[in-house]
């Protein structure tokens, strides 16, 4: 089986080859693939969206139209602050304060519109759009390498804000799709919902880890994250 970053690699080459990246490209990012729109629109019509009433989006450029299209539909929006460097690591925007929703979802917009908030002040999710280089049918994703979804998962899930009931979903290129295994870590979620701009897929075997794992993080990424070095000093010392 090949390495994440032998995927990532792949996948983003093919993007790049084939005219399905747009600025900034694709390589080394989350890419932001021709056709984002249309699967925001794909998503909306699922009842996982239907459903949901408070979402968490990455603040990545192809989740844009998603985040967008919650505030248009009176969703409330909590995105995280770019690699969780602030002690209050995420951003609540209120579709009521929001004005223009595509401005409001933006990263500069959020970051000027949005309210910072730490965890315990969140509210619980009804749906989490995350970012993908990768996925496969089965939901396993890859993602462009920094680790932070799975630590924002982690930490929202052992805060209790992630639970069964969440659904979790990406919007990709069909080109980002693998009929192939991937790599998986213990740290790794999987994705409930996988949408395109013309197709939509439920993978069946949900994996959710509900803690943050300590041994798979040095200290480095303990240091660069607020939050973690929150929780870390609060841990027991064995």
């Amino acid at each position: 089986m090949q390495t994440k970053q032998e995927v990532r690699e792949r996948v983003w080459g093919l993007l790049q080859s084939e005219g399905a990246a747009r600025f900034p490209g694709a390589r080394g990012r989350i890419p932001n693939f021709i056709g984002a729109e249309a699967a925001a629109r794909q998503l909306a019509r699922t009842e996982e969206w239907t459903g949901a009433y408070v979402v968490k989006s990455n603040p990545d450029s192809p989740q844009l139209p998603v985040r967008a299209l919650a505030l248009a539909e009176s969703k409330l929006l909590y995105m995280a602050v770019p690699k969780l460097r602030d002690a209050k690591p995420f951003l609540f925007l209120d579709p009521k304060r929001a004005g223009d929703a595509r401005k409001a979802a933006s990263i500069r917009g959020s970051s000027s519109l949005g309210r910072p908030v730490a965890i315990s002040a969140m509210r619980h999710l009804d749906l989490v759009v995350c970012g993908s280089v990768a996925v496969n049918r089965n939901g396993v994703r890859i993602g462009k390498g920094g680790g932070f979804s799975d630590i924002e998962f982690a930490l929202l899930a052992e805060a209790g804000l992630v639970t069964e009931r969440t659904r979790v979903t990406t919007t990709v290129h069909p080109l980002q799709v693998l009929d192939e295994d991937l790599p998986e870590t213990d740290h790794d979620f999987r994705v409930d919902l996988i949408v395109t701009p013309d197709e939509t897929i439920r993978p069946t075997r949900a994996r959710r880890p509900g803690r943050i794992i300590w041994a798979d993080l040095d200290e480095r990424k303990i240091g660069e994250i607020p939050v973690l070095q929150a929780l870390a000093r609060r841990r027991p010392q064995i």
